[in-house]
């Protein structure tokens, strides 16, 4: 019969040797090492120079005489420029709703499975992204002398109604169709990589219940697009924005062709450029802002909890600010003495 024999255990509150929790530490010890945090001595000295050097331009901004901010006030504001930029945004409004129209038409058509859709829908695209917006505005401009007359009959046959090409498209008219065609190239496109971006398994789930293919496409495919749409498509607005500046070939009233005719007659070439790209940041801030809310409005299906809008962490910040403030004028309440162990009383 054999014996079991049990580790002898220490008795309670002895401690191993080594482990002496009275013993100085040794050099080893994590307890005895200083942290000391990363130095970033580059990026220190890259910030320094970097403001450095936007104080030197805010400095010649305000010191530099050749800006003449006074004149830059007499004009910002002035009748002619307010009318000059209102003409930008109708060039801009017009060709973004009739230019995305047309891009949209053109995306599906790239889509179809018809193969005559698909070349003409490419090479439409092809052509239109292939020459540049100037050579289109000017072609536009004089295509009377193309077609000097425009009419409405049978295809290759006789004519019942014509009007002369200067009275049906007049300058505006002629700058809204270039800028049209050509903005339907590169939203065709956009348009294209989003329907493409949407899962395939969508439009199956959508057809295996009977749903018509139109509403398809504006029910659950669209909705879905817009995510991928979006970025790039305001992107390109903002570019079309200032892109309307090109038009002053065709000697339209629009900012960028007023601000040269008010320098070309004072001379004040630096204070008028100023003026309308005061208003191009102005207009271009304000779509991208725009841009935003409508992304967030959109990305609701993906993002339950989307982050606050400045305006909602500007409130919150105030908020938090308030509530500070209501503490510490609140009086300080003494505590009480706390009753000694033991007393249950």
């Amino acid at each position: 019969m054999g014996l079991i024999t049990e580790p002898a255990t220490a008795p309670t509150g002895a401690t191993s040797p080594g482990t002496d929790p009275h013993a100085p530490p040794g050099p080893d010890d994590p307890a005895t090492l200083k942290v000391v945090p990363a130095r970033h001595y580059a990026r220190w000295a890259a910030a320094v120079a970097v403001v450095v050097l936007v104080a030197q331009f805010v400095h010649g901004l305000a010191t530099n005489p050749v800006w003449e901010w006074g004149v830059f006030r007499d004009y910002v504001l002035s009748e002619t420029i307010v009318q000059a930029v209102w003409v930008t945004l109708q060039l801009t409004a017009y060709a973004t709703v009739l230019g995305f129209l047309l891009g949209t038409v053109l995306a599906f058509m790239r889509l179809s499975r018809s193969p005559v859709l698909r070349t003409v829908a490419w090479t439409y695209i092809w052509i239109f992204r292939s020459i540049p917006m100037i050579v289109q505005l000017v072609f536009w401009f004089n295509l009377s002398a193309l077609y000097q007359e425009l009419g409405v009959g049978v295809p290759f046959g006789p004519v019942f109604w014509s009007v002369d090409s200067n009275t049906l498209i007049g300058t505006i008219g002629a700058a809204v169709i270039g800028l049209t065609l050509h903005q339907a190239a590169y939203a065709a496109e956009i348009v294209r990589g989003g329907v493409i971006s949407v899962d395939h398994g969508q439009l199956e789930a959508a057809a295996a219940l009977g749903i018509p293919r139109l509403r398809q496409i504006r029910r659950i495919v669209l909705p879905q697009a817009m995510r991928a749409i979006l970025p790039t498509a305001g992107s390109e607005i903002i570019g079309l924005l200032k892109g309307t500046s090109v038009v002053y070939v065709m000697s339209i009233g629009e900012l960028f062709y007023q601000a040269q005719v008010i320098y070309g007659r004072n001379g004040r070439v630096i204070p008028l450029l100023l003026v309308a790209t005061a208003w191009y940041v102005v207009l271009t801030s304000l779509l991208s802002v725009a841009q935003y809310y409508v992304e967030r409005r959109y990305a609701r299906g993906t993002d339950r909890t989307p982050p606050p809008t400045p305006i909602e962490r500007a409130r919150r910040f105030v908020h938090g600010l308030r509530a500070t403030a209501a503490r510490r004028d609140q009086p300080v309440v003494p505590l009480k003495t706390l009753a000694p162990l033991g007393d249950n009383r």
